[in-house]
C-alpha cells in the first residue's frame, strides 16, 4: 500500500502538469489555425482580396472607356459619330437609309 502511496505521488503532479500543458498548446494551435485570425482566414482573406482586386480593375477599364467617350463629346468639337448615335437613342429616330430588323418577342411565360 504504502508504494502504491509513492507511486501515484511521483506520477500523478507530472501526467497533470502535462495534460494541461497539452491541452493550453491544442487550444492555441487550433486557434492558431481555425481562430479569427488563423491561417485559414488568411487564406479566405486572400482570396477575397483577390475577387475585389479583379472587380476594381474591371470597373477601371469602364471608367476609362466611359471617360474616353466622354472626352469625344467634351470640348469645342464634338464627335459626329457619337453625337449622332446618342441623337438617334434618345429620340428614337432612324435615318432614312437604315435598316431596321424588327424582331418578335417571345410569348411571356405564365
Amino acid at each position: 500500500m504504502y508504494r502504491l502511496v509513492i507511486l501515484a505521488r511521483t506520477l500523478i503532479p507530472p501526467l497533470c502538469l502535462y495534460s494541461v500543458a497539452g491541452v493550453a498548446a491544442a487550444y492555441f494551435v487550433w486557434h492558431g489555425v481555425n481562430g479569427h485570425r488563423g491561417l485559414k482566414t488568411g487564406e479566405e482573406y486572400e482570396q477575397k482580396l483577390a475577387e475585389l482586386r479583379l472587380e476594381r480593375d474591371i470597373l477601371k477599364l469602364q471608367r476609362m472607356h466611359w471617360e474616353s467617350r466622354i472626352a469625344l463629346m467634351k470640348g469645342e468639337k464634338i464627335d459626329a459619330d457619337i453625337l449622332d448615335e446618342e441623337t438617334r437613342k434618345r429620340l428614337g429616330r432612324v435615318h432614312k437609309n437604315d435598316v431596321v430588323v424588327l424582331l418578335s418577342q417571345a410569348p411571356a411565360a405564365p
